[in-house]
């Protein structure tokens, strides 16, 4: 793929775009933000969001008119989920931690991945605020600012830092999040909370992090950084341990099989812990 002249230009378009649409939030005054709620106070969209993915999709639709598209305000508008075809299809998510954006902390960015026949061949992660653009094209390995990087080659979990993020809605009973939580913290050397998975992929890739797990996202928020993952040497799996599903991207990205196996194993063993307990209440 990284060979095919087709895939170099949708390559060399979209990063072109990225580029340009990252200069808006690089600096960008405080007065400038509109901030709305989209469901809760913690789920929150900004002009900015909007202005971003409908420029990169104007302009990529405007270039590769037969591209399909999977956005994330665009499907936060129509409430309709479209499914992944076979067709050429952008994922986009314009700022991917939007709380951090409104709060000015600087872990966020743009995110955009394009998967043909149901297959990630690109993948462009931009955080503006420190000019960090992580790319990868299929089989073509994985850079920051065009310099190679590679995952690290941690491969036991009491050795190795973990960005780990819990969303409580994620689950139908808490007791579940804070069993991970607490399993999580007791075992791993260290762990982290971005607040941003396009940008906690791409620090597993770059080394800076040997694993990052996470449940419920949605396929624009990993799209991009799975390819690059996977292109800078890692693993990627389900967190119950099966094959991963980028429409259902409950994430484990991991240095090393090893790594990503001990920590698919940890929640899959504490997840039934819990359970059992919870039975034993009743």
């Amino acid at each position: 793929m990284a060979n095919n002249p087709d895939i170099t230009r949708y390559f060399e378009v979209a990063k072109k775009l990225t580029l340009e649409a990252g200069k808006w939030i690089a600096n960008v005054d405080e007065k400038d933000k509109v901030v709305q709620n989209k469901v809760t106070e913690q789920d929150l969209v900004t002009n900015f969001d909007h202005k971003i993915e409908e420029f990169l999709i104007d302009n990529l639709a405007s270039e590769f008119p037969d591209h399909k598209f999977i956005a994330e305000e665009q499907v936060a508008h129509t409430n309709v989920k479209p499914e992944l075809t076979d067709a050429p299809t952008w994922l986009i998510d314009p700022i991917d931690g939007t709380v951090n954006f409104v709060h000015s902390f600087p872990q966020f960015c743009i995110s955009v991945g394009l998967a043909i026949c149901k297959e990630i061949v690109i993948g462009i992660v931009y955080n503006p605020t420190n000019c960090e653009l992580y790319t990868a094209v299929k089989n073509g390995g994985a850079f920051l600012n065009d310099k190679p990087i590679h995952v690290s080659n941690a491969t036991e979990l009491k050795k190795s830092m973990v960005i780990f993020e819990m969303d409580f809605k994620t689950f139908e009973h808490t007791d579940i999040a804070v069993g991970r939580i607490v399993a999580m913290l007791q075992t791993a050397q260290a762990t982290r909370d971005v607040g941003s998975a396009a940008l906690a992929l791409a620090y597993v890739a770059s080394g800076i992090v040997d694993c990052y797990q996470i449940d419920g996202l949605q396929p624009w928020d990993v799209a991009a950084g799975v390819l690059i993952v996977l292109e800078a040497g890692g693993t990627l799996l389900d967190s119950k341990g099966g094959p991963y599903n980028l429409m259902k991207p409950n994430t484990v990205a991991a240095s090393t099989c090893q790594l990503a196996c001990e920590v698919s194993k940890l929640i899959v063993d504490t997840d039934l812990k819990t359970q059992r307990k919870r039975l034993q209440r009743t």
